[in-house]
This record gives structure tokens, C-alpha cells and sequence, in this order.
């Protein structure tokens, strides 16, 4: 009984930074993978990030890596993705997914977010 709310979007100047939050209320597992998408204008669905409670192993998309950094809070049951060096080609609806299992993929993830607007001014 996932769901997973975001937090965090808005508008910010390229070069800057912004902090995405996605809190998990009900969770059924301690041992999920969540995962950040983004989806743009006309464009498909892509993967940004994603960590293993397990050990809170991270994976990045190649667009995003070096630049953005994913976390997690236990406690809170809360996913962070912290944004750095922004470009106007970041501005996307961004998506927290969870899936159950520690095992990593981009893939076969069963439960979303609403999303969260991010745009990035040049």
C-alpha cells in the first residue's frame, strides 16, 4: 500500500540548483528500490535515478550523471534528489516510482507519484 508523494519543483535559472523530495506513506516492505523519472514535452518517459534501500546503492541515468545526486531517509521513508548544474534540457515532469525489492533495474516499477514540475530557464 505505496503512495508516493512529490515535493520540490519550480523554476529556477540554468546553473542552479533545486531538491526534489518524495515521501512513501503506507509502505507494505522496508526492502523497495525507488527510482526518479522525468518525462518532457513530446518526449518519452526517461530514467534519472534510482537507490536500493538495501545498502542504498545508487544508478544514474547517463544524462543526469555527475550532476545530480539521489538519497534516501529511512526513518522518514523519504527519497531525495538533489539537482546541481541544471540545463534548460533538465525541465521535465519529474516522477518518484517504487518498486518492491532491493534488486536494481529501470525498469518494472509499480507504484508512482503524481509528479512534480521542474523547469529550468536559459
Amino acid at each position: 500500500q505505496v503512495q508516493l508523494i512529490e515535493s520540490g519543483g519550480g523554476l529556477v535559472q540554468a546553473g542552479g540548483s533545486l531538491r526534489l523530495s518524495c515521501a512513501d506513506s503506507g509502505r507494505a516492505f522496508s526492502t523497495y528500490t525507488m527510482g526518479w523519472f522525468r518525462q518532457a514535452p513530446g518526449k518519452e518517459r526517461e530514467f534519472v535515478a534510482a537507490i536500493t534501500w538495501s545498502g542504498g546503492n545508487t544508478y544514474y541515468g547517463n544524462s543526469v550523471k555527475g550532476r545530480f545526486t539521489i538519497s534516501r531517509d529511512t526513518a522518514k521513508s523519504t527519497v531525495y534528489l538533489q539537482m546541481n548544474s541544471l540545463k534548460a534540457e533538465d525541465t521535465a515532469v519529474y516522477y518518484c516510482a517504487a518498486k518492491p525489492g532491493s534488486v536494481y533495474s529501470t525498469g518494472s516499477y509499480n507504484y508512482w507519484g503524481q509528479g512534480t514540475q521542474v523547469t529550468v530557464s536559459s
